[in-house]
């Protein structure tokens, strides 16, 4: 198909700003086609009487958190001012306003900056070639970062305090028409989008935690996972017949994976990727139940793919089952480039937005994943095995095997009060209690008619039979670690309520649902429980347009205006971000980052932290507010425009190359001066500076620095355990203090320092961490943290007050010849005085950058 072609696909059905182009290829026209749940099961059931209170359904603790109250209401003013950060998060600003749709730029709070990381086309190996607009190949793009980048985490590498990680992403779908010249021959187009799938592993490096991270081009770590990429199945379908083609006979293993959208990272560190709309990249008949359930028919193949590999054209002989090798869960475990990733059959086979993990209280694995079209469901995954801490290759089977459920809702409020407006019904929330219904328990199929096997492959169908609930798109589907409770991404639903089509209900309030909603919900205690309780967050949209908003009870005048939430992340503090796609449809603002406050009484304060330029999609968010850093993947940046007419030019807006789907960090701007008591042109200013850049030094709340306040032995041991990189600590088996205990300040570098032979404490087994270190004793730390490099005893005093016999004059006198202390004019050293934190900044520096002193490197 020529690419100019491509807006005819929807030309006729795109409603608001959603870019025709866009729908074609990330999603196959999926609203302009018969809806895909055509059952005529209960969509809901509201049931008034017989239903415990939400404050019972929640319990304990949890119910005042939980609990919902009645909003305020009137015209937006804007946000509120930021006050400290919810839940004592470091992460404080003031947030912006939220940025039209016709407008490209990328935008952050005063005070912070944005750095792209890694971007479409930039190379992952040395010998691969620059990236080229009109000089692409299926071959180089192999060798280049993907298009699209969706999902994102990031794992910092142990023992490198955060200046190296390991990046994992997902690469969802390509936009050709702003890819490529319209003249570009159809060969071209199908290697290059082919390879341009996918996912990546990229290391990536930084100075310290407030620099940004760059990728390390040639990393042994470095991966592509492309169309030839070798998955295996695992789980009760695999080697079944459903699974056989004439490609991959023994249905155990296939090639690719592709429509990749959300994801998570599971408790032993690997990740897990959601193949989400693989519809639309084959052809069928179209004719059968199984075709029609997932959207299958008769497509136009616009890149062309099977011209260079048969199966997507699954109408051939033997390629019937082509299309069953994708819409699971894959697992990828980015610390073992050679590993083979796996798809889980366990965990059924739909639209997966993504999947995440959470440990039940009996140690099984959770796994709660959204099916992401209209009026699809909701599914949960529990483990047959039991999570073993420190046992990752036993955890990495915990996926093979399990129990299938799906999401049941019943609300609490007569079905009469709701109707399609978002209006809140009578008891102030929209809330009630659900039910996980089985559809594989045991290894046993609970669906009748339909094999494990049947069930596992052909999911939908299942699950329709035993009348789950219609959600508005459930997307991104996170469990928090801090509170155990669970969030729902329901995106949007311009269907509900319309002809033939789902009424509104408590779970889903609004007909023609544009702006889309967050459902919690709370497991009460038992993540692999049964039922739950659950209630709306927020709903979605702009209060000064829009009546049929809430926001957990927070006023609405207070709030940012949000639409579509899509991907979500927590905190170290607990607090929910949500990245959105499609606000420029629902709300006529560009998406973005927002957080939203979970407890207290700010609960529902939604605050946007980042804004995205014109036409793109917010996906992979990952906030680290302990380093006031968050990261976010932009996708399909000026999608409506073309090749030679582009309506973005992000990242690279001065240098006006048309828009690149780029992985982006969001910083604090660099301070000249970051402490109060100590700037330009002061002693020992620039060491300062250095020290507190590479984290070694970083000073105290107030802003001060202290330059001349004395240096602990426990702070000491903590700045030479810093400048060796953090090494990870084991703990020994016998304290070798009797004044340093585990979780004292200090404790893993003090343990380090002893054991790395720097500090031996004194003769009564006391280490003294709060006594200040004297001058002579740094001498000696200093020394033995270079490996004790050989130098002669001195027969001459290196100082006029140390003399040759005394004791750590070898030390000093080495300190001396290495050029890292010059003592005082008079010619003094003052071993006894204590080292005062500029000095000990400035013996660092002079030892690191000047005299290129490292760890152990004179052992």
């Amino acid at each position: 198909m020529a690419l100019i072609d491509l807006p005819l696909l929807m030309k006729d059905h795109v409603r608001g700003k959603r870019s025709p182009v866009t729908c074609a290829l990330k999603c196959g026209n999926a609203c302009t086609k018969t809806t895909c749940n055509t059952t005529g099961n209960d969509y809901f059931r509201d049931i008034a009487s017989g239903v415990l209170s939400r404050r019972a359904l929640l319990g304990g603790a949890a119910a005042g958190a939980v609990a919902i109250g009645v909003t305020g209401t009137g015209g937006i003013g804007g946000p509120a001012p930021a006050a400290a950060a919810p839940g004592g998060s470091p992460l404080e600003f003031d947030a912006i306003d939220p940025v039209r749709f016709e407008v490209d730029s990328f935008d952050v709070p005063e005070g912070f900056a944005w750095h792209p990381v890694i971007s479409w086309g930039d190379k992952l190996w040395s010998d691969a070639p620059d990236f080229d607009w009109n000089a692409q190949t299926g071959q180089s793009q192999a060798q280049q970062f993907g298009y699209n980048n969706d999902y994102t985490e990031i794992q910092e590498i142990e023992g490198t305090d955060g200046t190296r990680a390991l990046m994992f992403v997902n690469h969802e779908y390509t936009n050709e028409n702003i890819m490529f010249p319209a003249d570009t021959d159809p060969q071209t187009l199908a290697e290059v989008t082919l390879a341009a799938h996918g996912l990546t592993v990229v290391e990536l490096e930084r100075k310290t935690r407030r620099h940004p991270y760059t990728p390390v081009v040639g990393s042994d770590y470095n991966r592509r996972f492309l169309a030839d990429t070798r998955y295996e199945f695992t789980g009760p379908a695999r080697g079944d017949d459903l699974l056989k083609t004439v490609q991959f006979s023994t249905g155990t293993r296939t090639q690719g994976t592709f429509g990749n959208c959300s994801g998570g990272l599971t408790p032993w560190g690997t990740l897990l990727s959601g193949e989400e709309n693989f519809n639309s990249y084959f052809r069928t008949s179209g004719t059968s139940a199984e075709d029609k359930r997932y959207g299958l028919g008769e497509n136009e193949l616009a890149r062309g793919w099977q011209e260079i590999d048969p199966r997507y054209d699954a109408t051939a002989e033997g390629l019937e089952n082509s299309v069953n090798h994708f819409g699971w869960i894959v697992e990828v475990d980015p610390w073992d480039p050679t590993s083979t990733p796996r798809k889980h059959t366990s965990l059924g086979r739909f639209k997966h937005e993504g999947a995440n993990v959470i440990i039940a209280e009996d140690g099984r694995a959770v796994a709660y994943s959204g099916d992401d079209e209209k009026f699809d469901y909701l599914y949960k995954f529990v483990s047959h095995e039991s999570y073993i801490e420190g046992d990752r290759e036993h955890n990495k089977t915990l996926l093979e095997s399990g129990d299938l459920y799906v999401a049941k809702f019943t609300g609490n409020s007569p079905s009469g009060q709701i109707d399609g407006t978002g209006e809140l019904p009578a008891d102030g929330a929209f809330d009630g209690t659900g039910e996980w219904l089985p559809l594989v328990v045991d290894g046993e199929s609970a669906v009748e008619g339909m094999s494990v096997q049947e069930v596992l492959v052909h999911t939908r169908l299942a699950a329709d039979s035993v009348g789950p609930t219609k959600m508005d798109r459930c997307e991104d589907v996170e469990p928090s670690l801090a509170s155990r409770r669970v969030y729902v991404a329901c995106t949007n639903n311009s269907d509900r309520g319309t002809d033939g089509k789902a009424a509104a209900d408590e779970t889903n309030p609004r007909a023609e649902n544009r702006d889309g909603h967050i459902v919690e919900i709370d497991e009460q205690g038992d993540q692999a429980s049964t039922t739950f309780a659950w209630n709306l967050l927020l709903v979605c949209g702009d209060p000064e347009t829009d009546e049929g908003t809430y926001f957990g009870g927070y006023p609405q005048d207070k709030v940012s205006p949000i639409s579509c939430p899509d991907n979500l992340a927590f905190d170290s503090a607990g607090n929910l971000w949500i990245s959105t796609d499609g606000a420029p449809d629902g709300i006529g603002y560009n998406d973005g980052l927002f957080r939203v406050t979970l407890e207290g009484e700010e609960r529902g304060r939604v605050e946007q932290f980042a804004s995205m330029p014109a036409k793109a999609e917010t996906c992979g968010p990952i906030v680290r507010d302990q380093d006031r850093t968050a990261f976010v993947a932009v996708q399909h940046p000026g999608e409506d425009g073309s090749f030679d007419e582009p309506t973005s030019m992000f990242p690279e807006f001065d240098e006006g190359t048309g828009p690149k789907p780029t992985i982006v960090q969001i910083l604090p701007v660099a301070e000249e001066r970051p402490f109060t008591d100590i700037g330009p042109g002061d002693e020992h200013y620039d060491a300062v500076l250095w020290a507190y850049d590479e984290g070694i030094a970083t000073g105290w709340d107030d802003g001060t620095f202290r330059p001349l306040a004395p240096v602990n032995r426990d702070a000491m041991a903590a700045f030479l355990h810093r400048l060796a990189g953090s090494p990870k600590v084991t703990p020994p088996r016998t304290e070798p203090f009797t004044d340093v205990a585990k979780g004292q300040e200090h404790y893993d570098a003090i343990i380090w320092a002893y054991q790395q032979g720097i500090t031996t404490g004194w003769s009564d087994r006391t280490f003294r961490p709060t006594a200040p270190i004297a001058r002579d004793a740094m001498a000696a730390f200093v020394h033995r943290f270079a490996g004790s490099p050989s130098v002669d005893q001195p027969t001459e005093a290196p100082f006029a007050d140390v003399p040759a016999s005394s004791r750590y004059a070898l030390e000093i006198a080495w300190l001396r010849s290495a050029g890292i202390a010059n003592g005082w004019a008079d010619g003094t050293y003052r071993p006894l005085e204590p080292m005062h934190r500029d000095a000990t900044a400035a013996f660092l520096h002079r030892m690191s950058e000047e005299q290129q002193i490292t760890f152990m490197m004179g052992g």
